[in-house]
């Protein structure tokens, strides 16, 4: 199975609502629009030549310059029988986070999507139950997104001496 024959299967299938093929770090990767993202996935899934059929990560990236296109959510899937890996990327805006959970096709899917709700606020519609895994219920905020400044760099009671390390 080639990255040229996933590439030709999905354009086929899916047109211009999937496109920027490329490989990086020897892992196919693509964009969809996250409206078909179920869609895509179950394609990859159930098209018997396909057989993306283990997820092995749902993820998200925040991008605070892309207006519009601030978190990207991010899926690894795995054909384990020709051991190939692919990544798909479908970017929704801040204001309005709204993906398809990907727990009915995937049931593995289900903390991996808490954990990314948790962390960068991705709303994943339909999900059996939707709220913080790791971090506190009262929490207002999410820790990953790049919202923050970073820490004051001049601070000295971080500095190696204080730990015994200068």
């Amino acid at each position: 199975m080639t990255n040229e024959y996933i590439q030709q299967k999905l354009s086929d299938k899916f047109g211009t609502a999937v496109w920027g093929f490329e490989e990086t770090f020897g892992i196919f990767a693509f964009y969809i629009k996250p409206d078909i993202n179920m869609l895509v996935l179950k394609y990859l899934n159930e098209e018997q030549d396909l057989a993306f059929q283990f997820l092995t990560d749902i993820t998200a990236v925040h991008f605070p310059d892309q207006k519009d296109e601030e978190l990207c959510v991010v899926y690894h899937l795995h054909n384990l029988v020709a051991n190939k890996r692919i990544r798909i990327r479908a970017s929704v805006p801040v204001a309005q986070p709204d993906i398809a959970s990907a727990t009915p096709l995937y049931s593995g899917a289900n903390w991996m999507e808490r954990e990314t709700y948790d962390f960068f606020g991705v709303n994943f519609t339909g999900h059996p139950n939707l709220v913080r895994i790791l971090n506190v219920d009262e929490m207002n905020y999410f820790p990953m997104r790049k919202e923050y400044p970073m820490e004051d760099p001049t601070r000295t009671d971080k500095d190696d001496e204080m730990f015994g390390r200068g």
